[in-house]
């Protein structure tokens, strides 16, 4: 989305906004970054789990867990000046998914955030990115006590196309979070210009 403002000088200046969402298992810490580096409030969809809940949701790992996003979670930041990223946390169990088709409309690209305990459950967003050609880095949530996997490990245990970039990250740390969508557009845009590149030759 572009949309023109003047910066007070007279000057007419292209604002930039671009669409990114923030996927992965249940639990992993999708609402967590995108209230991070969110400079505004962020929107959040999150209810308490239910004990209805708890048998179709797999909790294993996530113990401490008492709330889910049901729908999505919203968040903007401002990468520089002129270019700012709106954020889109998908809900993570399944019986959601639905919600997915509709949240990647006009995204620019993904985060899929995983844990290294759970590194399976990143599979199906995975998938559904690749499927869909949709531009996504994969970013380890490191949290504390597990165990620290290279990059490489994580990579070939997702079976990722080649070039995917995996990084590691906190998700509770702004800046942590930033340098992971920073990531995310710059590799967005190599791979858009590619494909626009294939188109015209």
């Amino acid at each position: 989305m572009v949309s023109e403002h003047s910066d007070g000088t007279g000057d007419e200046t292209a604002a930039l906004a671009l669409k990114i969402l923030v996927a992965g298992g249940f639990g992993v810490g999708k609402t967590t970054l995108v209230g991070a580096v969110s400079e505004i409030r962020p929107l959040r969809t999150e209810e308490l789990l239910s004990q209805a809940g708890r048998s179709v949701d797999d909790t294993d790992g996530v113990d401490q867990k008492v709330t889910t996003t049901v729908a999505m979670d919203f968040g903007r930041i401002t990468i520089r000046s002129g270019l700012s990223l709106y954020l889109f946390g998908t809900p993570g169990q399944d019986r959601f998914w639905f919600l997915w088709d509709e949240l990647s409309q006009g995204a620019l690209g993904a985060v899929v955030l995983a844990d290294t305990r759970r590194l399976e459950d990143c599979f199906p967003a995975v998938d559904y990115f690749e499927h869909r050609h949709i531009p996504f880095v994969v970013a380890v949530n490191c949290f504390p006590g597990s165990r620290t996997h290279a990059a490489g490990d994580v990579s070939r245990a997702l079976d990722l196309d080649r070039g995917t970039p995996v990084v590691l990250c906190d998700a509770r740390d702004k800046d942590s979070g930033k340098e992971v969508l920073i990531q995310l557009v710059e590799y967005a845009g190599r791979m858009h210009t590619a494909r626009l590149l294939d188109s015209v030759s």
